[in-house]
């Protein structure tokens, strides 16, 4: 299978080397003085230094269409806000095509309050909806695929053969990868859990325990459910790989970004030195609002979310945001479970 990855950063990096094994792969960088440095060097030295990429590897920069000709199978590896264009620009390719990123795309009219960012497969729908095309997420961190760590992915599509040609891409002994047909509820998933993982960074940086962090990645996996409910997800991909594998993994991992941010909010940082300090996106500082501002529209309640965006918009200090919460009314647990299995008949939702 010939393989093309856009976007030299760690992720793309990561799964560009694992293919690398078994596929022909170029790897793209927007950049060509970062690409003439890792073919020069073999070596990502900014975002995973001491990796040796693999000889089979091409790393090009300049005409994208080039890099990619022949390709089977593109992977964007961007950030987000990158994925409309790398999208736009795919317009009638033949490959199909896979994301990687996990977010919500910004708004494209901050100014409108009916305006809110997409989803990943929503900008696939709207701008280049003839591609076949997919996701692969799940629990990982990007040094660890590139290390040959034991991982495990879901690829989810609506087209079988994309999930096919995914699981034939990247499936091995040390990188598992299982199909899924749920894209709305995989993508939720990865969305989610980086706003989730700003406020288990803030419990563990206020230290309040390992009880707190456990009620925490709990009810924000009932959050992210009735959310993904309803936009249209299945309820059992909150349970997998994508949901429940993705959250535990962000919001206890030391390698996670969105931990980290809240994390260095609870030692007094400010908002701009947090994300400052990381060299990388940190994707759920950029789609919190959305979360919040389409579950509004949704009828979802997610106070846990909310608490995220008050304390990143500086509404709230770290200790009132934990207050707010741990404050909140009691409701039954199974009260909770059995109106989050009915989210999208009845969207109103107790907290």
């Amino acid at each position: 299978m010939k393989i093309c990855v856009h976007g030299a950063g760690a992720w793309g990096t990561a799964v560009a080397v694992n293919a690398a094994a078994r596929h022909e792969v170029t790897l793209w960088a927007r950049d060509a003085a970062q690409a003439d440095a890792m073919s020069a060097a073999r070596e990502n030295s900014r975002y995973l230094p001491g990796l040796a990429l693999p000889a089979s590897l091409a790393v090009r920069a300049g005409d994208i269409a080039q890099a990619q000709a022949g390709a089977d199978l593109v992977i964007v590896a961007t950030p987000m806000a990158a994925l409309r264009e790398q999208l736009i620009a795919l317009r009638g390719t033949a490959a199909a095509v896979a994301w990687l990123c996990k977010g919500v795309e910004p708004a494209l009219d901050a100014s409108s309050p009916a305006s809110f960012g997409l989803l990943a497969h929503e900008i696939w729908a709207q701008v280049a909806p003839e591609l076949r095309a997919g996701v692969l997420s799940g629990p990982s961190f990007a040094q660890e695929v590139a290390e040959g760590r034991p991982t495990a992915l879901v690829a989810a599509s609506p087209h079988a053969a994309v999930r096919d040609m995914l699981v034939d891409a990247f499936h091995g002994p040390a990188l598992r990868v299982y199909a899924n047909e749920d894209i709305v509820g995989v993508e939720v998933g990865g969305a989610v859990k980086n706003v989730l993982a700003i406020a288990t960074g803030l419990c563990d940086g206020l230290a309040l325990g390992l009880n707190a962090r456990a009620a925490l990645i709990t009810r924000g996996l009932a959050e992210m459910t009735r959310f993904g409910l309803a936009l249209g997800a299945r309820a059992e991909t909150f349970m997998g790989l994508s949901g429940l594998g993705d959250l535990v993994l962000t919001s206890t991992g030391d390698l996670s970004r969105n931990r980290k941010v809240g994390l260095l909010l609870a030692q007094g940082r400010t908002l701009a030195q947090a994300v400052d300090s990381l060299g990388h996106v940190a994707e759920g500082v950029y789609c919190a609002r959305t979360v919040v501002q389409r579950a509004r529209g949704l009828g979802i309640e997610m106070p846990i979310a909310e608490g995220v965006v008050a304390l990143l918009d500086g509404r709230m200090s770290p200790q009132d945001a934990v207050a707010a919460l741990v404050g909140r009314e009691p409701v039954p647990e199974s009260v909770q479970l059995q109106q989050s299995g009915a989210a999208a008949a009845s969207p109103r939702q107790s907290p």
